[in-house]
């Protein structure tokens, strides 16, 4: 079975410099690959080349179709996008910018909403804890509660793969416990597939099945978490002994 979603060659540059250099990655139905590396490997750069964001040679396939041939509504109905940097100006409600949510699957924007509209908009306020939110104008939250916000509308949307810039970057801890697991259990549930882009191997660590380690736009090592983030990668490319800084780290709390 192909993948769902793979990149072949994958390259980004700008002029002389290369930001992502022949990258090669393929993720399966019911997977999840992180994206790890240092700051300026290239791993933001991947979603936006991915998404058409970035100026990209390589080959991108979804659902084994070049995602360039989708037509922008049919690509909204099987891939999703959640940023680290979210524009907002003007004063919609967080139940109405849930709501864009749904635009793949109605005729207009805001037009009339069925009832399965109502309620995946319904059940994505409530597993963001935003329910009580709803009525609240977005430019008075915080960049937490504006981040749960956005993350609900991609839960409306509902695709069947997800890619993910930093997705807990704003959130405290009990919400990044939290997103990461409605994560898991939603691929668990419906074979979804996500890729994203984190900084803390930790979380990659604990909820990746596959692993991306990148350093200068190079794949240092790719597959399972287990075999990939090993202490000699890690070193290699963080040029340091991770492994016994996140023990040293985890000694304060013992």
């Amino acid at each position: 079975m192909a993948p769902v979603l793979e990149a072949q060659g994958l390259t980004v540059r700008y002029g002389d410099l290369v930001i992502v250099d022949h990258v090669d990655f393929a993720v399966d139905r019911g997977r999840w690959l992180m994206v790890v590396g240092p700051n300026g490997a290239g791993k933001s750069t991947i979603i936006s080349a991915v998404t058409g964001g970035a100026p990209a040679t390589g080959r991108v396939t979804l659902l084994g179709r070049d995602i360039r041939s989708y037509r922008p509504a049919a690509l909204a109905r099987v891939l999703g996008v959640l940023s680290q940097q979210h524009a907002v100006g003007f004063a919609f409600t967080v139940g109405e910018v849930v709501q864009m949510g749904r635009y793949a699957h109605t005729r207009s924007l805001f037009g009339a909403t069925t009832d399965e509209d109502e309620r995946a908009i319904a059940r994505a306020l409530e597993l963001t804890g935003l329910s009580a939110l709803a009525g609240q104008s977005v430019l008075t939250l915080s960049g937490g509660e504006l981040q749960r916000t956005f993350l609900a509308q991609l839960f409306a949307q509902d695709p069947q793969v997800l890619l993910l810039d930093e997705p807990t970057n704003h959130l405290d801890l009990a919400y990044q416990e939290q997103v990461f697991g409605l994560i898991r259990d939603w691929i668990a549930e419906s074979g979804r597939t996500v890729l994203s882009v984190v900084h803390d191997l930790s979380l990659a660590r604990a909820f990746g099945d596959d692993v991306l380690l990148l350093d200068q736009g190079h794949v240092v090592a790719a597959g399972r978490a287990d075999v990939t983030l090993t202490p000699a990668n890690l070193e290699r490319v963080y040029g340091m002994d991770v492994y016994a800084w996140m023990r040293k780290m985890l000694g304060q709390w013992e």
